[in-house]
């Protein structure tokens, strides 16, 4: 693809420079003390870089992956509740279970995010309406959120509800490389496997005669997107919270790369995806010192118009 190259060029410098930045006290700190400066870097600043990275490829190719399989280009994990439902798992995992491993809570997020696909899949159908996708979804979301938030406010912890504040906006603070590497080595071995259902997806987009005519088998390809999404998405959400509309903007924007064959958008979405999450968690670290903005609030405030834009601009297509 000849779009590959600028992409992970535009990748791997956001990425240095998320890593890196501020680099002022950085140095300072390795003139003084190269090994506390390197910790710095290996506790905090990396395990940060490498959870804003590659959660950002997760929400750009399962967002890439369920609009291909609806056939819809609104079909995100935020918009279709696989990320409320991932948050209610982990939340019912961690605060009702005792759950406190991270690939455990991984599992439980996972659970969620797969409950809320299915539920998605029965109220809405696979090929629905625009508007019926997005009543379903919002419908779910609200669903789960409000599960979410009864179960913090009944959880055994009185400060359930102040523990997870910016966990439930997203965030990448404070984070290991173990809660990394059980977050992303999941999430990372099912976007793989979603990568090598490009064809069939693109296939799927047709209708499901033309994927099984292909050869493929329509309702096994939607059941494999289903659950490698929920995995993919549930243990990301059950170490950084849930984060909106990445999963929306970056296939919508990879799919202009690739001439509108949505399952040739999945590894540019994953791409696109991963440069707007490290620049919205850029964006959080120039706020006021002492202050933990969510990444989550700057995806919204920054995603909603354009959803309302992509939203305008399907409903002038379809009445012109």
């Amino acid at each position: 693809m000849k779009h590959a190259s600028p992409l992970l060029l535009g990748l791997g410098l956001v990425a240095a420079l998320n890593l890196l930045t501020p680099l002022n006290s950085l140095i300072d700190l390795q003139q003084s003390d190269p090994k506390l400066a390197w910790l710095l870097v290996e506790e905090l600043r990396l395990p940060r870089m490498l959870l804003a990275l590659g959660y950002g490829a997760v929400l750009g190719m399962t967002g890439a992956a369920l609009q291909a399989m609806f056939a819809n280009p609104l079909a995100s994990p935020d918009i279709t509740g696989s990320s409320s439902g991932a948050a209610f798992g982990a939340v019912a995992g961690a605060y009702w279970l005792g759950i406190t491993e991270p690939l455990a809570l991984a599992a439980c997020g996972a659970v969620g995010a797969a409950l809320a696909l299915v539920a998605l899949f029965a109220v809405a159908g696979r090929r629905s309406e625009t508007a019926t996708l997005l009543l379903a979804g919002i419908a779910i979301a609200l669903a789960a959120g409000a599960a979410t938030s009864l179960l913090l406010a009944l959880a055994p912890s009185p400060f359930a509800f102040y523990d997870s504040f910016d966990w439930l906006m997203g965030s990448f603070v404070d984070r290991s490389l173990p809660q990394a590497a059980a977050a992303l080595i999941p999430a990372g071995i099912a976007c793989a496997l979603l990568a090598r259902r490009s064809r069939a997806l693109d296939m799927m987009a047709l209708g499901g005669d033309v994927a099984a005519s292909a050869g493929y088998r329509p309702r096994r390809l939607s059941v494999e997107v289903v659950g490698l999404s929920a995995v993919a998405v549930g243990a990301c959400v059950s170490v950084c919270g849930a984060i909106a509309f990445v999963g929306l903007i970056a296939p919508y924007a990879a799919r202009t790369l690739t001439r509108g064959h949505p399952g040739q958008a999945i590894l540019p979405a994953g791409a696109i995806g991963a440069i707007l999450l490290l620049l919205a968690d850029l964006l959080v670290r120039m706020g006021p010192a002492g202050r933990i903005i969510p990444v989550g609030v700057i995806t919204t405030a920054i995603g909603t118009p354009l959803f309302i834009w992509i939203v305008v601009r399907m409903r002038r297509t379809v009445t012109s």
